[in-house]
Parts: structure tokens; C-alpha cells; sequence
């Protein structure tokens, strides 16, 4: 097993791994990821997101920071960058995933710790998420020190068609 590295990528380098990326997204749309996309996710709707991703890692407003085995895409988290004067000490952590295939190796945490030390390099001190309640990723978020601050029933409809509720969470780092 290769041991797995997470980098932050730039809009260039965003762009060049593309097709890893929308793969990465299909596959974990497939597998029941509660990410804002319903399945079945075509590989161009996956794609075009990517693609709107790009921009805004090119705008300064979103930071890409992926998991690699060696120059394999195996998952990704997403900060995105509040520009706002009254709100530029925050950020939004989003669409973290790993592929099936690496799962329950630490990478979804590790993408977690790098993204917090990039957030306070960028000087955010505040940062919010949500997940599907009762989730494993809940349950990451609070062993990472994330406190939960509500809950939003029929929040987001799952790949069945159910809706489902959403827990919200912040963190303050140091």
C-alpha cells in the first residue's frame, strides 16, 4: 500500500488532474456520499463542476487539497473562502470525499488536519460545515474537536430519494 500525501492544488494543477477529479466525484455519488449531487452523476455534470472549481481556485475564492498514492487522486476537501470584510476570518470546509477504494485508511481525516493548517495560513479562525446527521463523517467531525450547533431536518435528499437531516458544525482554530 502506497502511502498517501495531501497537497493543495493549484488552479493549473487542478486543471490537469480533471479527469482523476470527476472521477473521483462519480465515484463518490455512486457510493452514496452525501455531497450535493444526485446519482446517477454523469461523467459532464462532473466535469462542469470541476471545471467551476477551477475558477474559483483561479478567483481566490475556493482551496483544492487533494489526497495522492504517488500521482493517484484517492479524495479531496475544499475550503471555501469567505471574501466579505466582515467575514474574512472564516471558511467553509466542503465536499470532503475519498474514493471506495482507499477508504478507512485516514485520509478524510488527514485532508481534515491539512485543510485546517492552509485555512489558518490563509488567517481563518473560524470554520463551518455540515454532514449528514448520524454519518461517519459526524462522528469525525466531533473526534477533530468540531462542535455541533444544530440540525436541520429534511435538509438534503439522499441517492433514494429520502430526505435526511443535516448537522452543522464550527470550529475554532488557534
Amino acid at each position: 500500500m502506497l502511502l498517501s500525501t495531501v497537497v493543495c492544488l493549484s488552479a493549473e494543477q487542478a486543471d490537469k488532474e480533471i479527469d482523476q477529479l470527476t472521477s473521483l466525484l462519480v465515484d463518490a455519488v455512486e457510493s452514496g456520499a452525501s455531497v450535493g449531487f444526485m446519482p446517477p452523476l454523469s461523467h459532464a455534470e462532473a466535469l462542469d463542476y470541476w471545471r467551476g472549481i477551477v475558477r474559483s481556485v483561479t478567483e481566490g475564492t475556493r482551496v483544492l487539497l487533494v489526497a495522492l498514492d504517488g500521482d493517484v487522486v484517492q479524495g479531496a476537501v475544499q475550503i471555501a473562502l469567505e471574501t466579505r470584510a466582515n467575514g474574512n476570518h472564516r471558511a467553509e470546509a466542503m465536499k470532503l470525499f475519498v474514493h471506495r477504494r482507499a477508504r478507512r485508511r485516514g485520509l478524510a481525516r488527514a485532508l481534515m488536519v491539512e485543510m485546517e493548517r492552509i485555512a489558518r495560513q490563509l488567517g481563518r479562525t473560524l470554520l463551518v460545515m455540515d454532514t449528514r446527521k448520524g454519518g461517519e463523517a459526524e462522528a469525525m467531525c466531533q473526534s477533530l474537536g468540531y462542535v455541533r450547533f444544530g440540525e436541520v431536518p429534511n435538509y438534503a435528499r439522499s441517492g433514494d430519494g429520502r430526505l435526511h437531516t443535516t448537522a452543522f458544525f464550527y470550529r475554532q482554530l488557534d
